[in-house]
């Protein structure tokens, strides 16, 4: 009545569901406002359409994955559809399978798998009433799922308190408040309700008082007591008023009845044999409850109980003195089966009045139970109520590490810092001491500032040296990527040192596997490249002879570290991908932010552009998503260097003040260096040498300033470049000497190729050939394409200085063919500029409609250009086969293709293959 635009809007959304478009919808409102009546009236209009419902409950708040085990139980009929690593993610955590601990996004991601394939016969509508009710663990499934729904034939509609905690926040999913009732409406509706007319002056009032929320009128209209009770000036709180009406009819029911309802609202269970039973141990009976159905209170079913509507259950629980409440719930424990263990749990924790061993113990037995099954929100509930029933005080500490490492795991990092520092305060002995410290280092390194995080990890790496050294080297290097991060280069080294010294001789699993990774970064950032890529080396080799450890998603990360930091174009891309694919079977969305960006980073260091900007986009929506502020930092600072690179001035700039902002809170000193160099990168590829000047000067000032002497990070080559551009050939001279003995002693192919292009841009005539042709030759055991491009330019350059026009002409075009291979506009066209010098004019090739495509849209045609089938694509980047088809389409209209064929060839052209196939040619 009275919701002729709302019904507009939800037809609407049942229309483009029925065309196969995905639309998610959120009513929002008070208490009361008709959101249920909406999806009642959406459930009526689904004609074609399947419906499945879900509703929270507040009482079942802590119960695992109860809102999805409701919603999804008819779609379970084609788990078979969705991959194994989801469906058994899935069925762990619905508890139809045993229970293992995985990524909180792998249930979401099969959630969404789930409802796709449901979908794939006839459309599919999801009506979700008091969301803000749902169990945490439900409703960051649903969240995630909702997220990435585009092109299937699915509807969904959230129905949510407003001002109350739900999945709806900081979704961005599109909401529709609801109002009260017009006037007139509420009036017709008041006068049905009271089944006579109303005068208007009453009916005024009522509006008035109400505000047109429907539930107040129909439970008003005829109470005209409450008008005469009511303030003229009004309105009342909605809720409250309701409440009260409830409340009243409550208080006229016989006191047996009113205990009944009492236990019936501390219930979490609507089956009447489960308060049978409970009712008989207070001696009472459900039979008493038909006077409350009369009373319009409760609906009886066959074996089952509904209230009328939640604020009825929550004004009769409210109601009852703590002593009551504490009753129903104990004779509720007690008259629950065997299997109902969690909900048993809960109940003797709310029968509890101070500390109760047998409470806090089931509630711990009930939190592992749901860390099994991925629930991690319910988990560190039940972990933290636990520790506040636990009757030794040395057990409080114990259970407040497990709520907050569960708590950390469902993504919610303030409340595990807020319940590991209350863990801390009580000075638990080790090793339950060093083991919070580990948590809390682990979590503050990456959320900032990094660096207290390492003061942390590595106080508690000496407590647990003696006792656990694997644990012990564990934190030093999790305490050495932690000053990797903030850019200081003097504690990375003596922490991975200290590392090292711990591992046993014969040691080659894990201990010697992290010692080795964070000295090897560590000393490549030292400025010694060739024992740190020993180290890594010998870490990939550990790594590579055991099946157990790369299958470890918590090692993924660092799986990744040694082939990015050694940078051998033979094995690095191959480790780095087998990393990326594991990660994407097991819907390791947690570890993904870190490893894309670390990905990121390699492919920008190669010629796969578009894959790397794609990388770094995904890297960025999956740490937002999840929390994870030092990646998203990360992504954002190499997002805006590869930008500069390309020319992309506007993007760059802008990523480069929100990567700096974020880095300075932070405390990532790297990533700010890393915009330095980008800022710089930018302008000298714009040619305004000058301004470029500033910005690597302001590189080496950081980089002085931390102790980081890495030659990789070293903006020596470009103030080469830019000095000598601007005429101060001197100051450029006196960088190379220091530059080229430091990337001599590192002894990797990148930095002295760097080396051997600036020692023939400052030496002479007669050096040319030899210092070019090393860089050149050193080139090619790098996947740098960029960089090999730059050192053509450079010996072009060169040699058309030294008048040798013929063969300046022969290297500025390679340039220029990998510039344009590349993208970077702008480089192409400073060799251009060369190139006309030698009275050559250079031919360019069109841009590549490769170019125009989204992100989400690299994505999908660089995976399917792989091989991958629409399916296993989807699995991969955590959307629908539909999805995956919806974004083909456009990337084959924008590309001008049709078939998997010619995006194979496309991709090809312009990322992985091209630049090597035009090096081919001008070498040819």
């Amino acid at each position: 009545m009275g919701r002729e635009s709302e019904r507009r809007r939800l037809d609407r959304l049942l229309a483009d569901t029925r065309l196969g478009h995905s639309s998610v919808l959120a009513l929002v409102g008070e208490p009361g406002i008709g959101k249920t009546a909406l999806l009642e009236y959406a459930a009526s209009e689904a004609e074609g359409m399947r419906v499945l419902r879900a509703r929270g409950v507040e009482s079942e708040a802590e119960v695992p994955f109860g809102g999805l085990l409701e919603l999804l139980r008819p779609a379970l009929a084609v788990v078979d559809q969705i991959p194994e690593p989801q469906a058994e993610a899935l069925g762990g955590a619905l508890a139809l399978r045993p229970g293992r601990a995985g990524d909180r996004f792998a249930v979401g991601a099969a959630t969404l798998s789930l409802l796709a394939a449901y979908a794939e016969q006839q459309p599919l509508l999801l009506l979700i009433d008091d969301a803000q009710s749902l169990d945490p663990s439900t409703a960051g499934s649903l969240l995630f799922a909702f997220r990435r729904l585009l092109a299937d034939p699915i509807g969904v509609l959230i129905a949510a308190r407003a001002g109350e905690t739900s999945l709806l926040d900081g979704s961005d999913l599109p909401v529709l408040d609801l109002a009260g009732l017009d006037q007139e409406a509420a009036a017709t509706l008041a006068t049905q309700a009271a089944q006579e007319a109303l005068p208007p002056d009453a009916a005024a009032r009522l509006f008035k008082e109400t505000g047109g929320n429907p539930l107040a009128l129909v439970e008003l209209a005829a109470d005209s007591s409450w008008l005469g009770e009511a303030h003229a000036e009004g309105p009342l709180p909605i809720s409250a008023s309701i409440a009260q009406a409830f409340l009243r009819r409550a208080r006229s029911l016989p006191d047996d009845t009113r205990r009944t309802l009492v236990l019936a609202a501390a219930s979490d269970d609507r089956e009447l044999a489960t308060l049978g039973r409970a009712a008989a141990a207070l001696g009472l009976s459900v039979d008493t409850l038909a006077a409350a159905e009369d009373a319009g209170l409760v609906s009886l079913g066959p074996g089952s109980l509904e209230f009328r509507h939640p604020l009825v259950r929550s004004a009769i629980y409210g109601e009852a003195e703590a002593k009551e409440r504490r009753a129903v719930h104990r004779a509720l424990a007690d008259a629950l089966p065997d299997h109902e263990l969690d909900r048993r749990a809960w109940h003797l924790a709310a029968a509890a009045i101070g500390p109760d061993g047998a409470a806090a113990s089931a509630l711990e037995q009930a939190g592992v139970r749901a860390r099994d099954r991925s629930a991690y929100g319910v988990a560190a509930t039940a972990f933290e109520r636990a520790a506040r029933l636990a009757v030794e005080d040395e057990e409080r500490p114990e259970l407040l590490c497990a709520a907050a490492d569960a708590a950390l795991n469902a993504g919610l990092a303030e409340r595990a810092i807020a319940l590991l520092e209350e863990a801390r305060a009580s000075t638990p002995p080790d090793p339950l001491g060093y083991r919070i410290d580990h948590l809390h280092g682990y979590l503050i390194s990456r959320r900032g500032p990094v660096m207290d995080g390492y003061e942390l990890l590595a106080a508690a790496a000496e407590r647990a040296a003696a006792r656990d050294p694997e644990l012990a080297i564990v934190m030093l290097a999790e305490a050495t990527h932690a000053c990797f991060y903030s850019g200081d280069g003097e504690k990375m080294l003596s922490t991975a040192k200290r590392a090292d010294e711990l591992v046993p001789a014969d040691d080659r699993g894990r201990a010697r596997f992290f010692a080795s990774t964070a000295l090897g970064i560590a000393l490549v950032m030292a400025g010694d490249g060739e024992a740190g890529a020993r180290a890594l080396h010998e870490a990939t080799d550990i790594l590579d002879a055991s099946e157990e450890m790369r299958e470890d998603p918590r090692l993924l990360v660092w799986a990744a570290m040694g082939p990015l930091f050694v940078r051998e174009a033979e094995t690095s891309p191959a480790r780095i991908d087998r990393a990326l694919a594991y990660a994407r079977e097991r819907s390791a969305a947690g570890v993904l932010p870190g490893l894309l960006h670390n990905i990121g980073r390699a492919q920008a260091m190669s010629d796969a552009w578009p894959a790397a900007q794609a990388s770094y986009d995904e890297a960025i929506r999956l740490a937002r998503e999840s929390g994870q502020r030092t990646e998203e930092a990360a992504a954002i600072a190499g997002l805006c260097w590869l930008e500069a690179r390309q020319g992309l001035e506007q993007q760059s700039r802008a990523h480069a003040a929100q990567a700096r902002e974020m880095c300075t809170e932070l405390g990532a000193g790297l990533y700010e260096m890393w915009t330095a160099i980008a800022l710089g990168e930018l302008e000298l590829g714009l040619g305004r040498p000058d301004a470029a000047i500033e910005h690597y000067e302001e590189q080496q000032r950081l980089l002085d300033e931390r102790g980081v002497v890495d030659a990789d990070l070293s903006p020596a080559p470009e103030l080469v470049d830019a000095y000598l551009r601007v005429g101060r050939s001197d100051d450029a001279a006196a960088l190379v000497g220091p530059f080229a003995a430091a990337a001599e002693a590192k002894g990797q192919p990148w930095a002295m190729a760097r080396a051997a292009r600036c020692l023939g841009l400052v030496g002479s005539d007669d050096e040319i050939d030899e210092r070019f042709g090393e860089a050149l030759a050193l080139h090619e055991r790098t996947p740098d394409v960029f960089e090999t491009a730059r050192t053509h330019l450079a010996y072009g350059t060169r040699l058309r200085r030294a008048r040798k026009r013929t063969r300046a002409r022969e290297e500025l075009r390679t340039a220029i063919q990998l510039f344009d291979s590349l993208g970077p506009t702008p480089w192409a066209d400073l060799a251009g500029v060369e190139l006309a010098a030698t009275g050559e004019t250079a031919r360019r090739r069109d841009p590549s409609t490769l170019d125009e495509l989204t992100p989400q849209e690299l994505q999908v045609a660089l995976l399917l250009a792989e091989g991958r089938t629409t399916r296993q694509a989807a699995a991969a980047l955590f959307l629908s086969p539909k999805t995956i088809e919806y974004h083909l389409r456009g990337v084959y209209r924008k590309l001008g293709i049709s078939s998997r064929e010619e995006l194979a060839a496309a991709v090809s052209a312009r990322s992985g293959r091209r630049a090597a196939s035009a090096l081919e040619q001008s070498q040819a």
